[in-house]
């Protein structure tokens, strides 16, 4: 077995708090060993839904365990699912310092770590994602919350697990439509990589236009590379501003219109990255309106999504509705709406000089 690579997310304002973000692969298999180096605690509660359990319930072992499977998808990421979980805890009397271990995608991960921070004010919560979309970005970074009826991750908190433990392997079981929702966030980071102000260009622009096919045929050092730069892209982010004060909003690059896509359509049209690359494209044609970007970016930008082929045909929107739950977007200050957006080649500008005729133009 290949030494996983490491990095480490340590975040200044909590007196050198840092956690590891272990990629590799078959890391599943050595769970068990792999959460007793990262908590102390003497029980745990696995927090996972039906897909994943039925392909993986027998290859995580992990001692003095109690399992909590849910329903899949989106539209349970809610107050009732929050409850029945934090319901398990009581019920397994989990202590203090033991610890819920989210292994799941990104809505599995968003509820266990909002149960974690909730439960006793705050027990160990560990991160073993299952999808490429929470490979590469939601299990990073500490954002943890569930859905409201009128906007999406309304609810939550800002709580770092004590790691993350990315099994490249399983993404082997993943559909083409899901590998494609993870792959929306993928290119996200290549269009904000200057602006991340890491040390080390790693330059995923080139990376993704180069490697499109290894990519799809998920080839392991392809694949193990990709979430690597994009953990170390956002972990820089998050280093810098963890509860989103200013630079960590640029990571919604497209998130603005994606949210108010998933909020119109119930969740249950599209996956959060379909929705999130609709928005990228959304944001490029604005930040075009808004000349931030000459056509020649805009061309090459929107031509990357578009061989990745990863928008499906959206529906019609009414334009007031979207307008509207714009508003209720956490980046919304001031009663103006703030948008990202790319200001030029992989870099981008959080605004709120947007107007709304502008908006409707791109819808």
């Amino acid at each position: 077995m290949k030494q996983p690579h490491n990095l480490k997310v340590n975040i200044p304002q909590k007196s050198a708090y840092s956690y590891d973000i272990l990629i590799g692969e078959n890391l599943i298999n050595i769970a068990g060993e792999l959460v007793k180096k990262y908590s102390n605690s003497q029980k745990f509660l696995i927090v996972t839904n039906e897909t994943v359990a039925e392909l993986y319930k027998n290859s995580l072992n992990i001692e003095n365990s109690a399992w909590l499977i849910l329903k899949d998808g989106e539209e349970y990421k809610n107050f009732e699912t929050l409850k029945h979980i934090i319901d398990e805890c009581v019920k397994n009397r989990l202590e203090r310092n033991d610890c819920i271990i989210a292994f799941g995608g990104g809505v599995i991960g968003d509820m266990a770590g909002f149960a974690a921070a909730s439960y006793m004010r705050g027990i160990d919560f560990i991160q073993i994602p299952t999808t490429l979309l929470a490979q590469v970005d939601s299990s990073v970074g500490g954002k943890v919350a569930i859905n409201h009826e009128h906007g999406k991750n309304l609810i939550g908190a800002f709580y770092q697990p004590k790691a993350v433990l990315i099994d490249t392997n399983v993404l082997k079981t993943l559909d083409l439509r899901q590998l494609k929702t993870g792959l929306a966030e993928v290119l996200k980071y290549a269009f904000i990589e200057k602006t991340c102000g890491f040390e080390k260009e790693f330059n995923l622009y080139d990376f993704l236009e180069v490697n499109r096919q290894k990519i799809f045929e998920l080839d392991s050092d392809v694949i193990s590379k990709l979430i690597y730069m994009c953990c170390a892209l956002k972990a820089c982010v998050v280093n810098k501003d963890e509860t989103e004060k200013g630079l960590r909003a640029i990571l919604n690059l497209g998130h603005t219109f994606a949210h108010a896509i998933e909020n119109l359509t119930n969740y249950t049209l599209y996956t959060h990255g379909e929705a999130v690359a609709a928005g990228l494209k959304m944001a490029f044609k604005l930040s075009r309106l808004k000349n931030l970007i000459d056509k020649n970016y805009y061309d090459k930008a929107v031509g990357l999504i578009d061989n990745y082929d990863l928008v499906p045909k959206m529906t019609c929107f009414d334009k007031e509705k979207f307008y509207s739950e714009m508003f209720l977007d956490k980046k919304a200050q001031g009663g103006k709406v703030r948008f990202v957006l790319p200001k030029g080649a992989c870099e981008v500008e959080i605004t709120s000089e947007v107007a709304k005729e502008q908006v409707f133009e791109v819808l």
